[in-house]
């Protein structure tokens, strides 16, 4: 499956509280990048709340369903990371882990009331970030010689294009930063300007 143009992911974490019974729920949600980074993000909640009864989480990576996955972390089959997953499907966001910590405050809530606690908690999560539109970026090293300068600088000039990094001899380098949604446009661009006349 090919990479949208843009997609919509969390700026950075953020945090929100909602209460039950008694029962304390801290809603986080984080900006992720790959399942490694979920499992950090796990421990860090864990270490920073060593008493709570449970962590449920749910996160989405990438742009197939099979790239979104919850955790019930011991609470009653689908109460927990099934709604926490909802709302990271409800705000279509991708890229993002939503992790709810629960503090047992001695009353049984339910099943209808852990379902509705869990979604309160990571709704409360996503009000107190900032949903920002992310564009999916791409890299590539130009290599060519001194002469060929002029025609690759025209089409940078002629395209959003970042030189990240770069090496100006008789064979010079350029590292270039640009959007994924015109990278076919500036490979052909490229492509030309590098032909041998």
């Amino acid at each position: 499956m090919s990479l949208p143009d843009s997609y919509l992911s969390v700026s950075q974490p953020a945090e929100g509280l909602y209460k039950d019974k008694g029962s304390k729920f801290i809603g986080y949600v984080f900006p992720v990048k790959d399942l490694e980074d979920i499992k950090e993000q796990i421990i860090w909640l864990k270490e920073l709340h060593p008493k709570a009864r449970h962590i449920c989480y749910a996160y989405r990576l990438g742009f197939t369903p099979d790239e979104a996955r919850s955790n019930d972390d011991g609470e009653p089959s689908g109460s927990a990371g099934k709604p926490i997953l909802n709302t990271i499907l409800s705000n279509n966001v991708h890229y993002t882990l939503v992790a709810v910590v629960r503090y047992f405050g001695g009353t049984l809530l339910g099943v209808p009331g852990l379902i509705q606690a869990y979604k309160e908690a990571s709704l409360e999560a996503f009000a107190a970030g900032e949903i920002i539109e992310i564009e999916p970026m791409e890299t590539l090293e130009v290599r060519f010689s001194y002469p060929q300068m002029n025609e690759v600088m025209k089409v940078i000039k002629k395209y959003p294009i970042q030189i990240t990094s770069q090496e100006v001899n008789n064979d010079c380098m350029y590292q270039l930063h640009f959007a994924k949604r015109i990278s076919a446009e500036v490979q052909l661009a490229l492509d030309k300007a590098l032909a041998p006349y």
